[in-house]
């Protein structure tokens, strides 16, 4: 296992950060696999995976069984970690801006078009190296980062940008376990939703906002179609694992997820030695457009009607918010045929907060899909 510490640009006066990046098998091997967790970072079911992770890696690679590059960032964000408000952690936004720790990132594609013009040719293979070689070089010849997180987020993509696998580990508030990915890459990632075992797996070509799985994504799609004439793959399969809800970090929960992300980077052939099948019960996916976010229409105390994983009907109420001083109920239903997949932590109802998640195949929502 190599270490690679990364401090941080622009610290305060006195104090400095670093990003830590956990490097197994031979950088120069074949194939790549980035995973990073807690990039919100007071979402820590995926920092306890990552750990779990780590573990294992090490004794794979000491039993010779990392034949590819696995890269692990078990604190994306140690921005994120340090920010605490009067005892709660504040790991979404960065205090200072206001921004979202996972919005923003580089647009690699407009980042290495020019750059690419006229060099590639009908070797798909030839090109997938070209271009990520061409991404490391763009990245590496951008002028000195403004800002701490600008820093972060171009060390996070410099990290990831050439991996063939990308796995982006977040929760939400109250969640069962499901991932998001390109439509396009759904057959690449369908095996590791199995192993997973996720209840439901949200669909989108780009979201919106840029996240970082889609940064790692959404570039090789946008330069396929810049150059439509020469061979150029779907090279990077990337995915954000939500894993279940925010005080989900029970261990041998942790463990069972780390061995399932394992099996799947054997499958993509980055590991040897025996792994369990995949099973072969059938993963459900829906457009991310599909998702319907029910908010309350008045303040009051939350009762929610449904647990996690319910399956709902169009009509059928999911929560009801109750007003003790004027003794409002409303009932709030769901506007689609789904699954409901999260809800909020909070037990009051606030202006524009959502308070539940439903999936479903109904097209509701439209432009960018992704919240703040």
């Amino acid at each position: 296992m190599q270490r690679i510490d990364h401090p941080l640009p622009w610290g305060s006066l006195g104090t400095e950060r670093t990003l830590s990046v956990f490097r197994f098998g031979d950088a120069a091997a074949p194939r790549k696999a980035y995973i990073q967790a807690s990039l919100h970072a007071d979402e820590l079911p995926g920092m306890r995976v990552a750990w779990a992770l780590k573990q294992r890696l090490q004794a794979l690679e000491v039993a010779g069984q990392v034949t590819g590059c696995i890269e692990l960032v078990p604190v994306a964000n140690p921005i994120g970690l340090a920010q605490a408000v009067y005892a709660q952690q504040q790991g979404r936004f960065e205090l200072g801006s206001g921004s979202n720790f996972n919005r923003d990132f580089a647009d690699l594609a407009a980042l290495v078009g020019e750059r690419l013009e006229g060099r590639l040719s009908d070797d798909t293979a030839a090109n997938v190296a070209l271009i990520r070689q061409t991404m490391r070089d763009a990245l590496a010849a951008l002028p000195p980062a403004g800002s701490e997180l600008e820093g972060l987020r171009r060390l996070l993509v410099s990290h990831a940008c050439d991996a063939d696998v990308v796995l982006d580990l977040h929760c939400d508030f109250e969640s069962i376990l499901l991932l998001y990915t390109l439509p396009q890459l759904w057959p690449q990632i369908e095996p590791l939703a199995q192993r997973l075992g996720a209840g439901m797996t949200l669909l989108a070509e780009d979201s919106g906002g840029f996240s970082f799985d889609e940064a790692c994504s959404l570039p090789w799609t946008r330069l396929a179609a810049r150059f439509a004439e020469q061979p150029i793959p779907l090279a990077c399969a990337a995915a954000t694992l939500e894993l279940r809800g925010m005080l989900d970090t029970d261990a041998e929960q942790a463990a069972a997820d780390a061995e399932a992300i394992l099996a799947y980077l054997a499958e993509q052939g980055l590991l040897t030695g025996q792994w369990p099948a995949c099973p072969q019960e059938a993963a459900p996916a829906c457009p991310f457009a599909g998702a319907d976010y029910l908010l309350a229409p008045h303040a009051g105390v939350v009762s929610f009607l449904k647990p996690l994983g319910a399956w709902v009907k169009q009509g059928e109420a999911v929560f009801e918010v109750v007003d003790p001083i004027t003794d409002r109920v409303s009932v709030v239903t769901s506007r689609t045929d789904g699954v409901l997949y999260a809800r909020e932590r909070l037990r009051y109802a606030l202006p524009g907060l959502w308070l539940a998640k439903v999936a479903g195949e109904k097209t509701l929502r439209h432009g960018r899909l992704l919240s703040d």
